[in-house]
């Protein structure tokens, strides 16, 4: 069966309150202590599969999870134990998992890459959960015609500790909270979520104990950052537009969910700030461009996305530069720069950005959206494939009217020896300050560098979203030459960032006067290397 459920952090300043509303008279206490096994090189782990005994009160119950759709569903069997069977394994230190019960079960597919026998000789268990769980049911009302009503949600708040298989030294705490679904529909799910999750600020979060176990194995704090995996992307040329705009948008959440989960946990990892800031642009990009594709889109989600991703990259563009890029010139023989105090001035940090209540919230209800049913929409026996061609067309002669205005700037500007930003301002540290005269169309290259960068992400987004509707053979030179572009591009923008970075800086440290200079020469090569990719894609062919 399906399991649908919904994982939360609790932020300590609430967590009394929480318990108070979990802790009632109708809510009952389970001690719980899981066992976890994989190989010891971690082949369930890495197949997305948790086994585990657990004692659930007097009973023990071998459980094993895996697949689903990778936010809030996954498949789940449980198969009660024999006590006495367990209690003897105990006793003999050789607790082990019996694999045999999967065979004709609903689970049997996803075991069917392995050999059962050989696979349960190599298991060994790996950690284990020492947990208090307390339950509680909650249960919607009768129906407004006064006929009863069977939504029922199981919320489970955790508090514990996980603890290392064979070193009972490394310990993590657990407290977090669950809604499960147990019966009726999936709108009264998200509905009490919202509810709990306005109330105690709650965080989403995507890590299994599973892998919260499988990183405390490798003395690991949060699972590496997750790209954008578009395998992942369930679409093809039959997909409705209804269909094919919740694909999107799930895939999306695919990228953005786990990073958001680490950085909530804590992480400050640049990989972490990177890829959930490109799983918000990938997720804007299509809100905005296949916005027809629904009537269930909500548009106040826009504004909030955008917000929370201008938050990342104050924070991000500036640890990068204090992290890695001084650094790097300091190894090149700059003087030394302290921007300890620039960092701490930025008064939103990523946990706060993304922890922030109004981004959980439409978090869960683009999840929601993603789960609700796409046939019941008006336009759901209209196909996407029809309307994505004259989509394609106008984002790719966007990107060609930038183009050209890039290489107008380089005809009547060829004697210039400033290739990066000449001009200054300190009211925004992310924007590169612009000059841009509509009546005469002259602007600085960073306007220019800015519009045609966004242009072609947008083209390069949807392309990602739209191939899997064509033949894959025309676009792979597509993408090809959109990714190099897209690369080149994209450095010689942030070069132009760490550079005006500089030049601020050295109003009060003269020293900052060699990273500027050392900029201003690699914007240069960055120049020449961004006409060079983007001539290329002027002889592009159209896959669509």
């Amino acid at each position: 069966m399906h399991e649908i459920e919904l994982k939360f952090l609790v932020p300590e300043a609430r967590l009394k309150g929480l318990i108070r509303q979990a802790k009632v008279k109708s809510s009952q206490d389970i001690h719980m202590a899981a066992h976890y096994f994989d190989t010891p090189k971690q082949t369930l782990a890495k197949a997305g599969i948790g086994l585990r005994i657990r004692k659930e009160g007097d009973t023990w119950v071998q459980t094993i999870k895996a697949g689903g759709d990778g936010i809030a569903a996954r498949l789940e069997h449980n198969a009660g134990l024999d006590n006495e069977h367990i209690q003897t394994m105990l006793d003999n230190d050789s607790l082990m998992p019996d694999l045999s019960i999967y065979k004709e079960t609903s689970i049997a597919p996803v075991l069917a890459d392995f050999k059962l026998k050989k696979l349960t000789k190599a298991l060994t268990r790996q950690y284990v959960t020492n947990v208090q769980r307390t339950t509680r049911l909650l249960e919607d009302g009768s129906k407004d015609d006064g006929s009863e009503n069977n939504n029922s949600i199981e919320m489970a708040y955790d508090s514990g500790e996980l603890i290392h298989g064979n070193d009972d030294s490394q310990r993590q705490a657990i407290q977090e909270i669950e809604f499960e679904l147990v019966s009726g529909d999936l709108e009264f799910l998200f509905a009490t979520a919202k509810i709990w999750c306005k109330r105690y600020k709650l965080c989403l979060s995507t890590v299994t104990k599973a892998e919260r176990g499988g990183l405390l194995i490798k003395r690991q704090d949060y699972s590496p950052a997750v790209k954008a995996d578009l395998q992942l992307l369930n679409v093809n040329k039959d997909s409705s537009i209804s269909a094919f705009i919740r694909a999107t948008v799930h895939n999306c959440l695919l990228q953005i969910l786990p990073n958001s989960s680490a950085i909530v946990a804590g992480s400050e990892d640049n990989g972490h700030l990177l890829q959930l800031r490109i799983g918000l642009r990938r997720l804007t990009v299509a809100l905005d461009t296949f916005n027809k594709f629904s009537e269930q889109l909500n548009p106040e989600w826009q504004p909030i996305l955008k917000q929370t991703a201008a938050l990342l990259d104050d924070y991000r563009e500036l640890a990068y530069l204090a992290s890695h890029i001084e650094p790097t010139l300091e190894q090149h023989g700059a003087p030394s720069i302290d921007w300890t105090a620039d960092v701490k001035q930025i008064k939103v940090t990523p946990i706060n950005a993304v922890g922030a209540n109004d981004f959980q919230l439409t978090l869960l209800e683009l999840i929601a959206f993603t789960m609700s049913d796409a046939s019941t929409e008006s336009q759901a026996d209209k196909l996407a494939i029809d309307k994505l061609a004259k989509i394609l067309s106008k984002k790719y002669m966007k990107l060609l009217k930038a183009e050209q205005n890039f290489d107008d700037w380089s005809y009547n500007n060829s004697d210039c020896d400033d290739w990066g930003c000449d001009d200054r301002e300190t009211e925004s540290s992310k924007i590169v300050n612009l000059r841009n005269d509509d009546s005469n169309h002259s602007c600085s290259i960073g306007s220019i560098l800015q519009k045609t960068h966004s242009h072609l992400k947008d083209l390069c987004y949807i392309s990602e979203f739209a191939a899997p509707l064509y033949a894959k053979k025309k676009s792979k030179r597509w993408f090809k030459n959109l990714a190099k572009a897209q690369k080149s591009l994209g450095q010689y923008y942030d070069h132009l960032q760490y550079q005006q970075r500089y030049q601020q800086k050295a109003a009060t440290d003269a020293n900052a006067l060699y990273g500027a200079g050392w900029f201003t020469v690699t914007l240069k090569n960055d120049y020449k290397r961004c006409q060079k990719d983007l001539n290329r894609i002027q002889d592009n062919a159209a896959f669509w």
